[in-house]
């Protein structure tokens, strides 16, 4: 029998990205506090109010999650800090932040310590995996609606502070950056000597850039007509979203009653960018998905034209709307060239196949890692690579037309 496949090293490389992630996940919420000081000095406490909401509603979303998933982990990789203790952290909305320190302490053992221990290298993986994850969800359930807010105040106002411009590029950032980690953690189950090169992280992140951006600006131009529409049109489209979740029968959580939350959650990620649930041939959903978003988006960009003609200080906005449509073509088209061509799995020469023993794989064909002992093993995000990457096709069929690209996950 095939030894075990070890996990991905961890080396002093990804130390520095891990800090560097929890350092920007710290300086964004110091922002997002900045910029809700500022509206309560200049005497908008609706606004200051509406986005702590937004912050504190995510929060506790992400902090949900994080208990569920420690009550439900193996006891060997659960931190060896007293249940009270972690309860306590995470009420106070802290669980989140005490994850990243806990894997740093740990990731700095095993790029120094005792970095030739095979099972300090799992435990590291189990832990960046799962903070990937947690960043991922808070990052949709809390940057997106913040960057919507932030923009309609912006052009309601027609004038920028400091705090806000900072806000934006912090908010635009840890969305990108988020879903690029993200994806970079669901790679590492994938049984496969490549890795995400520059180009192709750069390529990943600018389609991701290129898609979101649009929809949060059609929707702020949306709340600039209506603003209290956008309270009916957030529920209506959450909802579509959750039942067509629902009917895609998840398996993500340990129980029914949690597996609700984290529809409700990927309902809301959906609601600004797609996200893959469900295992299988993704086609149809995604040309689904993006036709009922081109149509939704272009509904609510018709109806600020319509009801709220550009005044001359925003007649540049005209323009703006005018890009949002090629941008979203130039995002899809990325994403088509990403996986046609950039994605390591195109460089999967046949012969490198692992040992099928080492190996977990997919519906396609494609082999995943399963490099954690069987009571070990990150049952969460192996179930999500085995959803979202299903693409050793592209490997053997170096000319899928564009459509067939787009079977992909996030």
């Amino acid at each position: 029998m095939s030894p075990r496949a070890a996990p991905p090293r961890f080396g002093p490389l990804q130390l520095a990205l891990a800090a560097a992630g929890t350092a920007a996940a710290t300086l964004d919420l110091c922002v997002d506090g900045w910029v809700a000081a500022e509206y309560a000095r200049r005497g908008h406490p609706a606004w200051a109010a509406l986005s702590l909401s937004l912050l504190a509603a995510a929060s506790a979303a992400a902090q949900a999650c994080s208990w569920l998933w420690l009550r439900s982990d193996p006891p060997a990789l659960r931190p060896a800090v007293p249940v009270p203790l972690l309860a306590a952290l995470h009420l106070l909305q802290l669980g989140f932040f005490f994850r990243c320190l806990y894997a740093l302490k740990v990731g700095w053992r095993v790029c120094w310590a005792k970095a030739e221990e095979e099972d300090e290298q799992r435990h590291m993986a189990f832990l960046s995996h799962d903070i990937s994850m947690l960043r991922l969800f808070e990052t949709f359930l809390e940057n997106t609606p913040q960057l919507t807010l932030l923009l309609y105040i912006i052009l309601r106002t027609n004038k920028a502070e400091l705090s806000q411009g900072l806000g934006m590029v912090t908010a635009f950032l840890c969305v990108s950056w988020s879903l690029l980690d993200y994806h970079q953690s669901l790679r590492s189950f994938v049984q496969d000597k490549y890795e995400l090169s520059l180009g192709s992280s750069i390529i990943y992140f600018l389609w991701n850039l290129f898609l979101v951006c649009p929809r949060i600006l059609v929707v702020a131009l949306f709340a600039l007509f209506w603003p209290y529409g956008v309270a009916v049109h957030f529920p209506l489209v959450w909802l579509a979203m959750f039942l067509w979740v629902r009917l895609q029968g998840t398996d993500f959580m340990e129980s029914p009653g949690p597996e609700q939350l984290y529809r409700a959650m990927v309902a809301v990620i959906l609601y600004f960018s797609w996200f893959n649930v469900a295992q299988g041939r993704t086609l149809y959903r995604s040309i689904i998905y993006h036709g009922f978003i081109l149509v939704d988006s272009t509904l609510l960009a018709l109806a600020w034209l319509w009801g709220r003609a550009p005044s001359e200080e925003h007649s540049y906005l005209l323009l703006v709307v005018s890009a949002a449509l090629p941008c979203y073509l130039l995002g899809l088209g990325l994403r088509v060239t990403y996986y046609k061509w950039l994605h390591p799995n195109v460089r999967v020469q046949q012969e490198d196949r692992y040992d099928e023993v080492d190996a977990r794989g997919g519906k396609d064909g494609t082999e995943f890692r399963s490099f954690l002992e069987p009571d070990l093993v990150n049952r969460r995000m192996q179930y999500l690579a085995q959803t979202h990457i299903s693409l050793s096709q592209l490997a053997q069929q170096p000319f899928l037309n564009g459509a067939a690209a787009l079977e992909s996950a996030v």
